[in-house]
């Protein structure tokens, strides 16, 4: 994370951190194996998640991760998840933000785009 950016990605999974500000699990799906009280969330935003049929496609390949990008960034369009976007702008302007996914690639994860998004 450089200087001035908030926005941060980490795995659910990972033991929270002093600087991780709000704790926002940006996947659609619960992340499996892991308990709602031992998640430490503040919110699950699903609504920002990518649809089950680009997941689908994207599979966590590196090598469609760009492809992933756009297209995820033009369903951020949609006025569902660009309300949870706005949501998530809101969050990130009142101090640190840790957007979480269960993925084990967090870098090529769609939490990956919206942070790049968010520090922008």
């Amino acid at each position: 994370m450089t200087a001035g950016n908030k926005v941060q990605v980490r795995r659910v999974y990972d033991e929270p951190v002093p600087d991780d500000g709000a704790r926002v699990l940006v996947d659609r799906l619960w992340p499996r194996g892991l308990a709602k009280a031992d998640a430490h969330l503040d919110e699950w935003c699903k609504q920002v998640a990518p649809s089950t049929e680009l997941r689908t496609w994207y599979r966590h390949d590196p090598d469609r991760f760009a492809e992933f990008g756009r297209r995820y960034r033009d369903e951020l369009a949609e006025p569902e998840r660009a309300e949870a976007m706005a949501h998530l702008r809101e969050l990130a302007g009142k101090g640190p933000l840790t957007l979480l996914t269960a993925t084990r690639q967090p870098e090529i994860s769609e939490a990956a785009v919206l942070a790049e998004l968010l520090n922008a």
